[in-house]
């Protein structure tokens, strides 16, 4: 059964698919009409967007499926997967885009033959605007849900919105006589996509590593155990990224002359109230060691 999380990723995506697939063939037919090369390329790495789009909804898909006798801790990290994908894909694009243009300048490929119309101008700039709006829908989404692979898929709709700036100043200088605008502005965004790349990259790693979170989630951990009565310390507190989730090692300190059943009373107030006060935490393994009253 498909729950919350699933559900606003798989919508999120659905809405970037068919907003891509419309403003891909808007451009390519803006990009032929008007006699620019550099609208057809934008297109089509518009068009690649839904590609990577249906890999995050596979993604999510699989890290929302429950735990089973092969994966007994879930299935979280195929998101994490899939953002790894997407950052691979995202720094081949850009790669691309750096190659192409670096052969572009050192060939002189660009011609001051052919102005490119105003119409390719024109879709350059509705790109722009229809591609930022994509990144910071998806992008509220990605936090809202804590989703890595919806975040990397926003960076990537940063991505074509950078190609199509690099457009609109490649048109702009063809049609003032500098044609070599293009292969060079096109260069410097090459170097913005390849630096978002990195950052998904890493953060998906960070996630698959056992990484410990962060310092002000564990320090509200730590206050939210150390404030139940009956505890006289905690000995350890461990904690590690599964996913988008977390998984929690504490060890606490109780009065040795409780029984058995008074300790794991408060072991199991402080296993309960932290699962449910820190939503991102998966599971809470609680050991309990003695100490003098």
């Amino acid at each position: 059964m498909e729950n919350q999380f699933e559900r606003v990723a798989m919508r999120v995506s659905a809405v970037t698919i068919i907003a891509n697939l419309l403003l891909s063939a808007f451009k390519f037919l803006a990009g032929i009409l008007a006699h620019s090369g550099a609208m057809v390329s934008d297109a089509v790495h518009s068009a690649s967007d839904v590609f990577s789009t249906f890999i995050v909804m596979i993604g999510i898909r699989i890290a929302g499926k429950d735990s089973d006798k092969e994966h007994p801790y879930g299935h979280e990290r195929m998101e994490c997967v899939a953002a790894l994908v997407l950052a691979t894909i995202l720094f081949v694009t850009g790669l691309g885009i750096g190659a192409s243009a670096v052969k572009s300048i050192a060939l002189k490929e660009y011609s001051a033959s052919i102005t490119p119309g105003i119409l390719a101008l024109a879709a350059a700039f509705l790109s722009i605007a229809a591609k930022e709006a994509m990144y910071w829908y998806t992008k509220f989404y990605a936090r809202k849900i804590d989703s890595a692979a919806l975040m990397a898929d926003a960076w990537h709709h940063r991505s074509d919105s950078l190609s199509s700036i690099g457009a609109i100043i490649g048109i702009l200088g063809a049609r003032m006589g500098y044609p070599v605008m293009e292969p060079a502005a096109s260069l410097v965004i090459c170097l913005f996509i390849g630096k978002a790349a990195y950052d998904i990259f890493k953060d998906a790693v960070d996630k698959m590593v056992d990484k410990a979170c962060d310092g002000a989630t564990e320090e509200d951990i730590r206050k939210f155990a150390l404030a139940h009565d009956g505890i006289f310390g905690i000995d350890l507190l461990q904690t590690r990224m599964f996913g988008n989730k977390i998984y929690v090692d504490l060890e606490i300190r109780i009065d040795g002359n409780k029984t058995l059943w008074e300790a794991h009373e408060i072991a199991e107030l402080i296993h309960d109230g932290i699962e449910q006060r820190f939503p991102k935490v998966k599971h809470i393994m609680v050991h309990m060691n003695p100490t003098k009253s």
